[in-house]
């Protein structure tokens, strides 16, 4: 079974600190706020901020869904972490990267570098879902970016 790396990568950018955004996408319990029909749990000890942290996220809609389970393999806070996918279904690499624009603006992008299963049909596939699947992380990543201008105006 052979695979094809594709990349998709969705910018946005916030009103808020480095920091305050690196927090907010690294809360990994937190990011159910946020991302759609997703929820993430650590698997190990501890927050999950650290290389060697493994996480598992469901995607779905009530019991219809399935699991991605994670490994950080790259961590360099408050800028970038990498994330290798290691489930069944997802496979490849997520970054996020964070990019300081000024003392209060920033801009967070999500790169996902995933392996396309299914040999040719998961090529003559990926076009028809590529649109589908960015407009689900920039509409996540939108309501990021207004939880974490709204969190750093009251308290920062």
């Amino acid at each position: 079974m052979s695979s094809q790396r594709v990349e998709l990568t969705v910018p946005v950018d916030v009103d808020a600190p480095a920091q305050a955004v690196w927090d907010a996408v690294t809360d990994w319990a937190g990011q159910g706020e946020w991302m759609l029909g997703t929820r993430v749990a650590v698997t190990g000890e501890g927050d999950g901020r650290r290389l060697g942290a493994r996480l598992s996220a469901f995607s779905g809609v009530g019991p219809l869904g399935f699991t991605d389970t994670m490994e950080i393999v790259e961590w360099e806070p408050p800028k970038r972490c990498v994330v290798r996918h290691t489930g069944n279904v997802v496979r490849g690499d997520g970054v996020f990267e964070v990019v300081e624009l000024g003392p209060q603006r920033s801009r967070f992008l999500w790169t996902e570098l995933l392996d396309l299963p299914l040999g040719a049909l998961g090529r003559l596939g990926w076009p028809l879902v590529r649109s589908a699947f960015r407009a689900g992380v920039l509409w996540s990543l939108h309501r990021m970016a207004r939880q974490c201008e709204e969190r750093y105006r009251v308290g920062g």
